[in-house]
């Protein structure tokens, strides 16, 4: 059953913005109200929809009494009946706790796992994966920080992915990527397996971690290209250390003051997922970890090669559609473990 109270509340709380920005607030308070009166949109839109389906079905079935009219009602009864469930159904996907960072921009991080160089190339499959992905979204997929293998894998890479929705959907891809294929280096044809691990992290702004100068160590060095090609003779790169977690992150772009204000944005970005991950087992210490909890160190996914499949562990999914998704096209699993994700919210709110 829909909580008709809550219902209730959102529709007065939207009414109430709506009149406010009607009646010309200050220019602050504008970007504050506009805010929250586009998150509470849709789920207005949602119950006003629902409202009236409920008002079409008190209607109907008024009308079944009324001979002229049964008819009538009898065709537009079974429609009702089979709409409002579906209905209902949105509603408490629309009124689950929303997750402050969905909305956020992205960091993610790629590093090769076991396998050597064949983890490597592998890193470097699923960097093209989510660039692929971000340009279907309509996002802006920057890198912040590569280093190539010798064969043109990924040693380390950092980007940034900027637009609508961008950590709601590549929050659940946090954790162990393992690949089994012939690799390009095996001569014999054998089938190995190898990893790769997958870090995304909501984009964290000043106001969210405050990071004393006392905290920090800033060391400047010089950077130079794969293979000692393109060497900077200046000291650009820049390696911020943070001393209370031991947290090291560099970048290497050619200006010095650049690179400073990069490496903060991963290192905040770092510090308030360990934030959240607290806060999160704070709250679920009694509870199974969730799909999307962030634990790196578990195996999520296996993209088999030669099978041309790709299973989510996590859910049991399995695709086959490898060349697909390798291709960027991730809809199908990002939606299967979001439906997961707000399936097991709503067995918890409602247990």
């Amino acid at each position: 059953m829909v909580p008709f109270d809550k219902l209730a509340q959102i529709t007065q709380r939207f009414e109430y913005l709506e009149a406010r920005l009607n009646a010309g607030a200050s220019p602050a308070e504008i970007a504050k109200i506009s805010r929250e009166y586009s998150d509470l949109r849709p789920v207005a839109d949602q119950i006003a929809a629902y409202r009236r389906a409920l008002d079409d079905l008190a209607e109907a079935e008024a009308m079944l009494s009324d001979p002229e009219m049964r008819s009538l009602a009898e065709d537009e009864l079974p429609r009702l009946r089979a709409l409002i469930p579906e209905m209902e159904q949105a509603l408490r996907i629309a009124l689950l706790p929303k997750d402050a960072a969905d909305a956020r921009p992205a960091i993610l991080e790629i590093r090769p796992g076991t396998g050597g160089e064949e983890a490597a190339l592998f890193a470097g499959d699923l960097l093209r994966m989510y660039q692929r992905y971000a340009e279907r979204q309509g996002w802006r997929f920057d890198i912040l920080e590569q280093q190539l293998s010798d064969l043109g894998g990924i040693k380390e890479l950092t980007a940034h992915i900027q637009g609508e929705g961008v950590f709601a959907k590549l929050k659940f891809e946090s954790g162990v990527h393992r690949v089994q294929r012939v690799p390009e280096t095996e001569a014999g044809g054998r089938i190995h397996t190898s990893a790769a691990t997958v870090a995304v992290l909501p984009e964290a702004e000043e106001v969210d971690i405050d990071i004393p100068a006392a905290d920090i160590r800033i060391d400047t060095m010089r950077s130079s290209g794969a293979g000692g090609q393109h060497v900077n003779t200046t000291d650009s790169a820049v390696r911020i250390t943070h001393i209370p977690t031991g947290i090291v992150v560099t970048s290497s772009e050619k200006s010095q003051h650049q690179n400073r204000a990069i490496a903060m944005q991963v290192l905040r970005a770092r510090l308030y997922e360990m934030e959240r991950e607290r806060q999160a087992q704070d709250r679920a210490a009694d509870r199974k970890a969730q799909v999307g909890s962030g634990d790196r160190s578990e195996r999520i996914r296996t993209y088999n090669f030669p099978q041309g499949r790709m299973t989510d562990h996590r859910i049991n999914l399995t695709l086959y559609a490898l060349p697909q998704i390798m291709g960027g096209d991730l809809d199908a699993v990002v939606d299967a473990l979001v439906a997961h994700d707000q399936a097991e919210k709503l067995a918890e709110m409602e247990g």
